[in-house]
């Protein structure tokens, strides 16, 4: 079901549909979470001009309570606990990872925008557990326990990309490689 096509006008019916859709990038046919992520890039790139690290700061924490109202609600329009084209998960885990790893070349950022990826799409270890912690039971109705689910695993992937560049930064330099 999470693979459920979504028509672009589904996005004018309300406003969380626009946030929780990242804007239009869910809407693309083809890896909706490899385009919410690359708008996420392009935002924050863009964002980061104007903001700095304490106004990145209240702006995921903003962007967070906003997108668990916006996943939940889109999640409830379209009857569909996790929909593929809910991406706002992709933006703000992405721009996490982004804020916590500047100043940082492009390079660096396709390597984490790589792995990034890789966690979210994978879910390997603790993504997975995240992903299956507010799954959707029989009987139950879509509520804020999946907005919250959609996030999560996001979080987590981000927090695994920031501790394999992390590792990859401070072990040569232990093990005497550095």
């Amino acid at each position: 079901m999470a693979g459920v096509r979504v028509a672009a006008s589904f996005m004018w019916r309300h406003p969380a549909h626009w946030i929780a859709l990242g804007f239009g990038s869910g809407l693309s046919p083809r890896a909706p979470g490899t385009m919410g992520t690359l708008w996420g890039w392009l935002s924050f790139l863009l964002l980061d001009r104007w903001l700095g690290d304490v106004a990145w700061g209240l702006a995921i924490v903003l962007a967070l309570v906003l997108g668990l109202w916006a996943c939940t609600v889109t999640a409830q329009h379209l009857g569909i606990a996790d929909p593929g084209a809910i991406v706002w998960d992709e933006v703000v885990g992405f721009w996490i990872v982004l804020w916590l790893l500047a100043p940082a070349s492009a390079w660096d950022q396709l390597l984490a925008f790589a792995l990034f990826r890789y966690f979210d799409a994978a879910k390997p270890g603790p993504v997975g557990w995240a992903d299956r912690l507010c799954k959707l039971r029989p009987g139950q109705a879509i509520g804020w326990r999946q907005g919250w689910g959609i996030l999560l695993d996001d979080l987590v992937a981000a927090g695994l990309t920031l501790l394999v560049i992390a590792l990859a930064v401070a072990l040569p330099p232990l093990l005497g490689l550095g």
